[in-house]
């Protein structure tokens, strides 16, 4: 018997199975196209085990309100295809099995949490910054879901004086997923993020929009760490400035851990998210038997 893990992203989705001791053993990347299809692929791949159970990690916006009609669904998403998908219901009715469910991010900061860089913290916050923004915190203890999860990569930002740029979000044109996601980096300067590595003003402004959430996440959970992950934070040269950033805004107002520990990269790199996700299927597999 084996725990099952998907790691449900907009471009991709990573399932593997793991052993009891969670060592991954089987792993595939099955490219995110619609619902139907996408499934189906997956369904291939697990049908192949005798599952405990499994654990999601999903894009969102997802329901987590286990008391709602629709908990378990993928619920407003543009993403095409995949609106009002009910992801937990489509898995249960084909294995029959435990389902942990959470959003992708969370999922990465529970991996990271209990078995990365967060190792031994109750409380810690994980931003991804790539073709979108979004954050999971865990707080003494236990995933931050309230009515529903964190929206983290939608937080109202200031714009720099000097950014005349707009943003890409639809919804908003100044939160931090808008000004300083990967696509907004390339619409703002017309080409990808990775031709402009040794342009300092580039990165300079990206600090500025992310240091500004990350005082903002300081100042409501007091977590003990912020783990930045994603393509845009594959930019290594961005900590130094996003933390002299940091120290800047916080001014000294808050006591915070040194900030070469506390704004710091996943150390389970692209991992965390499958991790976290077959954290979760084993605690649905024990939840099951209390």
């Amino acid at each position: 018997m084996y725990y099952g893990a998907i790691e449900a992203g907009g471009t991709k989705f990573v399932c593997a199975v793991s052993n009891e001791e969670l060592e991954v053993i089987d792993k595939v990347s099955i490219p995110t196209t619609s619902s139907e299809e996408t499934m189906n692929q997956v369904f291939s791949f697990f049908d192949q085990y005798s599952l405990f159970s499994i654990g999601i990690g999903s894009f969102g916006p997802i329901d987590v309100n286990k008391s709602s009609p629709t908990y378990g669904h993928i619920t407003t998403t543009p993403k095409k295809g995949w609106s009002n998908f009910d992801f937990v219901g489509t898995v249960k009715k084909r294995y029959h099995i435990e389902v942990g469910w959470t959003t992708d991010v969370n999922a990465a900061v529970y991996g990271e949490t209990k078995c990365g860089i967060a190792k031994g913290c109750s409380s810690s916050i994980y931003l991804t910054v790539g073709t979108g923004i979004g954050g999971g915190a865990m707080v003494k203890g236990q995933l931050l879901e309230g009515f529903s999860h964190p929206e983290m990569g939608h937080l109202l930002v200031r714009h720099h004086k000097n950014d005349e740029f707009q943003g890409i979000c639809p919804y908003h044109s100044n939160c931090l997923e808008g000004l300083a996601s990967g696509p907004a980096i390339e619409k703002r300067y017309k080409v990808k993020g990775s031709e402009l590595r040794d342009e300092l003003h580039v990165w300079e402004l990206e600090a500025f929009y992310l240091a500004q959430a990350l005082v903002s996440y300081t100042l409501v959970l007091r977590p003990e760490k912020i783990i930045l992950g994603g393509g845009v934070m594959k930019q290594d040269h961005l900590f130094p400035l996003i933390r002299h950033e940091f120290a800047r805004m916080i001014s000294g107002y808050v006591d915070v851990p040194d900030l070469t520990s506390y704004i710091v990269p996943p150390l389970l790199g692209d991992h965390a998210a499958i991790t976290g996700c077959l954290l979760l299927a084993k605690e649905a597999k024990n939840n099951r038997h209390l």
